[in-house]
């Protein structure tokens, strides 16, 4: 074999490698953006209505809804976030929900959650809320009794279950 040949079966081979490797991307770029509507992101919290997955939002998807505060009664800070209504209320309509629909909202990398009705959430004065932690994630804080000190309170939020009676 010549020289010439030599070089055209290396290039031949080298053009075969790419175009091999643009097509595995551009396949493995469809599938990404095919699944990409369906997945949740790290930090989501997922929405399960019934015990199905229906939806998931993040932190930033709640910056357009009003901000409450309340002043916590354990350290007197205050405790600034979106009510829980508005947030389930930005995804479903009150229809959809009777006033003794339980909810359970919770985090899994901390084995904690708190369980309220549809009732209790729709009273503003219970400040039944999602705040920003320190780190950046989600944690329900309330005046309830039974959520209204720091231990109650259930952070780094990545579930909320919804089931309609």
């Amino acid at each position: 074999m010549n020289q010439k040949k030599r070089i055209l079966l290396l290039l031949g081979g080298l053009a075969a490698i790419i175009a091999v490797m643009f097509v595995v991307e551009y396949i493995r770029g469809i599938s990404q953006a095919n699944n990409s509507d369906g997945e949740l992101q790290p930090g989501d919290v997922a929405i399960y209505w019934n015990g199905k997955l229906d939806l998931g939002f993040s932190a930033a998807d709640l910056e357009t809804l009003e901000k409450v505060t309340f002043t916590d009664k354990e350290d007197q800070k205050i405790q600034e976030g979106w009510l829980l209504k508005d947030i389930l209320l930005n995804f479903y309509t009150n229809d959809q929900f009777s006033e003794d629909t339980v909810i359970r909202v919770s985090s899994s990398s901390r084995s904690l959650s708190a369980t309220v009705i549809w009732d209790e959430v729709l009273n503003d004065k219970n400040f039944i809320m999602f705040d920003l932690s320190g780190r950046g994630t989600l944690k329900l804080v309330s005046v309830l009794e039974r959520l209204d000190v720091r231990a109650e309170w259930v952070q780094d939020i990545d579930k909320i279950e919804i089931n309609p009676q």
